[in-house]
């Protein structure tokens, strides 16, 4: 056995003792896929704050509770006669051998655009296929195959991702069936008119219709970053990161003044210490 399949078996090994009702620890043992998934979740942003800090040291041990998080919900599956932990390894290997045919097999692909293309048809292919199984698994005497007329260029766009990311997602598969703006011209300008509807709003007093329309604003706001290739939400995670900077800044000038935030006025507070802040960067 190699070290790093001792090292896995280790984990599951203690994974299982965890959530041994007799002896294992009471929080592991009470918890379900339900509510262990938040924490994936976290888990899973915690791994990218580490790669955008540049730090190996946090991104071996994210990536750690990461995997743990993986055992976890493969624990609670052989639990229930589902699947193991060797279930999850090997179906993701056979699907990466499967999805790279160029790699393991005799096709051939031009480039990376080729393979991003050919990722998405294999995607779409075992989407159906899986419908397919659902549907002979409900009909065991023999289901129809689901009408491929009745399938959407959305599906498969999960609704748990970050809604930019979500966003962005629906907006590409929208755009490989044709429906996209040709240049990044009409979508400014679509920016533009949400925000006007967004300001007719502010002062009509319906919070509900208020909502629609900044929903729109945000989805308008994320269709004009993809036809300019930015990533939202990298951009709103830079955005933030860059306000949190110069408002720690901010702060630290006030100080520095014998001053607080809450000691002035806003426009005060804006025009001379948040300007100082910005203007030192």
């Amino acid at each position: 056995m190699s070290e790093n399949s001792g090292n896995i078996q280790r984990l599951i090994d203690i994974m299982a003792k965890l959530r041994d009702p007799d002896g294992g620890c009471p929080w592991d043992v009470e918890q379900t896929f339900a509510t262990i998934a938040p924490h994936t979740i976290e888990e899973a942003y915690e791994v990218a704050d580490a790669i955008e800090q540049g730090d190996m040291a946090a991104l071996k041990d994210e990536l750690g509770d990461l995997l743990f998080q993986v055992v976890f919900h493969a624990q609670m599956a052989s639990e229930k006669g589902d699947f193991r932990f060797e279930d999850v390894a090997r179906a993701i290997a056979d699907k990466m051998v499967r999805r790279h045919p160029h790699v393991f097999g005799d096709a051939t692909m031009a480039d990376a655009e080729a393979q991003t293309v050919a990722w998405e048809e294999h995607k779409r292919l075992e989407r159906e296929a899986r419908e397919i199984a659902k549907e002979n698994a409900g009909n065991p005497c023999g289901a129809e195959k689901p009408d491929a007329s009745a399938k959407s260029a959305l599906d498969g766009v999960i609704s748990a991702l970050p809604a930019l990311t979500r966003a962005q997602k629906l907006q590409k598969r929208a755009a490989r069936v044709g429906f996209d703006w040709e240049t990044v011209v009409p979508v400014a300008a679509k920016v533009r008119e949400e925000l006007a509807e967004v300001e007719a709003e502010i002062n009509g007093g319906d919070s509900v219709r208020l909502k629609d329309e900044i929903g729109d604003l945000l989805f308008c706001c994320v269709n004009l970053a993809r036809k300019l290739d930015i990533d939202p939400e990298q951009a709103l995670r830079d955005g933030n990161a860059k306000f949190e900077r110069r408002f720690r800044r901010m702060e630290a000038l006030l100080a520095d003044d014998g001053k607080k935030i809450d000691d002035l006025p806003v426009d005060e507070v804006l025009d001379v210490y948040w300007t100082r802040a910005k203007r030192e960067e």
